[in-house]
């Protein structure tokens, strides 16, 4: 079962997404992601894919080649990269990331920001998705035993 991981910056909803993905902690994501030179405050993290695609790479994740328009809930694939709070800022496109799960318990939308009381969402009909990247594999690179 995939757990949400809440972003410990402002601005590090990218890193507290591929956190989840891969069944890491915030703080294991962001020592990753300083290695790669992403770092939480980078425009680029949220706003291409590019950065996201090379963390989830070196976290052991395969996602999909191209984004993928949003079109439903039931049509997503039971793993995703999901874009919400999708805005154009002087002619450039920002987000937020969060990851889109089905599993027996059903859908639900892990979202990493800090000042939500729940991070497991299912209010779907208040998110507005733009477009997705599909998980292919979701392995960890660490031990499954490692407490979050």
């Amino acid at each position: 079962m995939m757990k949400p991981v809440v972003q410990l910056e402002p601005t590090g909803c990218g890193i507290a997404s591929a956190a989840a993905i891969a069944g890491l902690t915030y703080v294991q994501a962001k020592e990753i992601a300083s290695a790669l030179d992403i770092a939480a405050q980078d425009e680029r993290l949220w706003s291409e894919t590019n950065h996201m695609r090379m963390l989830l790479e070196h976290m052991g994740v395969k996602l999909g080649n191209a984004e993928q328009p949003f079109q439903s809930w039931k049509s997503l694939p039971d793993l995703a990269l999901l874009s919400i709070k999708w805005r154009l800022e002087n002619g450039r496109p920002f987000w937020h990331w969060v990851v889109f799960v089905r599993d027996l318990k059903g859908a639900s939308v892990l979202d990493p920001k800090k000042s939500l009381r729940r991070h497991v969402r299912t209010d779907f009909w208040r998110m507005k998705p733009k477009w997705f990247i599909p998980v292919i594999n979701a392995q960890s690179i660490i031990s499954p035993d490692v407490t979050r």
